[in-house]
């Protein structure tokens, strides 16, 4: 299975554009110690040229020109992406669907309840339902994707999409993980995880590869750098560091390799040479950045 990496940050990008913070900073001021990144997305394909772009960034644009495996090659219009998968309806998975209104066919595979959030906004009637066909995948049920991809969709701590706070309960469905395999091997991609549960310790354990929600270092990130007043378990994120953070819930999970994705701008692993940059590598984690490959 190749995966190619469309964007490592968490919402907002670095530099962010309205963030003076020290990655944005550096990043701005050319440091190569800080990387520009855009909103988190990936694409993964197996057998044939037919890709499947998990989560729809609002910079799914710029992902496209600079990705070449997803750019047209056949027809006057074509595309290679055969399906978008979306593990939840908040706005940086969301809003790079209005990027893909061109009256492309395509797939758009969620789950009941994101689809749900989908259907409550009109502007997304711009993706014509007799061309791009809208699928609603059961939790834990396996769903083909091209390729000869199984993809297996699994609720998660989670939350309501920022924009619904207060005016919509939270569902299982609304927050989800997404099991990709080909051939026996697997990879986890969930990008946005409140608290490790053990089942789904039990799910990850020995996986072939994780990439998993680095959003915050710290749970009181935001509050300490004037960021804002909730913390990351507010948001829906676990933290990296701490007993119960991230990279102590993983010691003992055998995970083959494991990658950090959707990483917040206040975040200090996102500067090479920070102490907590440090502690990941050590822990055995990789960073992801745009335009990272990899084969599973």
């Amino acid at each position: 299975m190749r995966v190619v990496v469309l964007g490592s940050a968490a919402g907002g990008g670095v530099p962010q554009w309205n963030s003076n913070g020290e990655a944005c900073r550096r990043v701005r001021a050319g440091d190569p110690t800080a990387q520009a990144r855009t909103q988190a997305s990936i694409a993964v394909a197996g057998e044939g040229p037919s890709w499947t772009v998990v989560n729809a960034s609002p910079d799914l644009r710029q992902q496209i020109e600079r990705t070449p495996e997803l750019h047209p090659k056949i027809e006057l219009r074509s595309t290679p992406i055969g399906a978008i998968v979306l593990t939840s309806g908040e706005v940086d998975c969301v809003a790079g669907l209005l990027h893909l209104r061109e009256r492309q066919p395509f797939e758009l595979m969620a789950t009941a309840g994101i689809h749900h959030r989908l259907d409550a906004n009109p502007i997304f009637e711009v993706l014509d339902r007799s061309i791009v066909r809208r699928r609603a995948i059961r939790l834990e049920e396996d769903m083909a994707l091209p390729g000869g991809i199984t993809l297996r969709l699994f609720s998660i701590e989670g939350k309501v999409p920022l924009y619904l706070e207060g005016r919509a309960q939270a569902a299982k469905d609304d927050t989800v993980g997404a099991c990709l395999s080909h051939h026996g091997a697997t990879l986890f991609y969930i990008p946005s995880c409140a608290a490790m549960t053990p089942g789904l310790a039990a799910r990850l354990r020995g996986a072939d590869t994780v990439m998993f929600d680095g959003t915050f270092w710290c749970d009181d990130e935001m509050i300490r750098q004037g960021l804002g007043p909730k913390t990351g378990r507010r948001m829906g994120h676990m933290s990296l560091s701490g007993t119960d953070g991230t990279l102590a819930a993983f010691a003992e999970l055998d995970v083959r390799r494991k990658i950090l994705i959707h990483i917040n701008n206040s975040n200090p692993i996102l500067i090479d040479d920070s102490p907590e940059r440090t502690d990941v590598l050590r822990a055995g984690w990789q960073v992801a950045f745009d335009g990272m490959r990899i084969a599973v």
